[in-house]
């Protein structure tokens, strides 16, 4: 699957399309360049899931949590700062990702080896154009 974000104007519309096709996997790991976007894209999906709180990169906190529309709660990862696999241990990572709840993960790279089996692979891209593409 494919998502074309022409414009910020239409990250809303890119965000429902991602949420459609969201099923019943848990766990997605968002890989991107510094700037590609990934934390603008989990902010988008996060508010067409009904999250009201301010959404915000979980850059020093490692793990941000939102409370869907639904009640459910959305955990928001950005594992960017971490140094050693030990600190997504520290944060008790296994009990977020195996909780059946959404798992948004920036910087996956890092903490590759305990992402559990059926993560989905996200991938955004910048475009020569300014435009981003999601592959998922």
């Amino acid at each position: 699957m494919n998502i074309q974000i022409k414009s910020i104007d239409q990250i809303h519309e890119a965000a429902r399309e991602f949420v459609a096709q969201i099923g019943t996997d848990t766990v997605f790991a968002f890989y991107g360049k510094m700037g590609a976007g990934k934390t603008t894209f989990t902010k988008a999906v996060c508010e067409v899931l009904g999250v009201e709180d301010v959404i915000t990169s979980p850059t020093f906190a490692i793990v941000n949590e939102y409370e869907a529309g639904n009640g459910q709660p959305i955990y928001h990862f950005d594992f960017y700062r971490i140094k050693r696999l030990e600190e997504a241990y520290d944060i008790g990572c296994d009990d977020y990702f195996y909780s059946g709840h959404l798992c948004f993960i920036e910087w996956p790279e890092l903490i590759e080896d305990i992402l559990p089996e059926n993560t989905v692979k996200v991938i955004i891209e910048e475009n020569e154009d300014g435009t981003r593409t999601v592959r998922r």
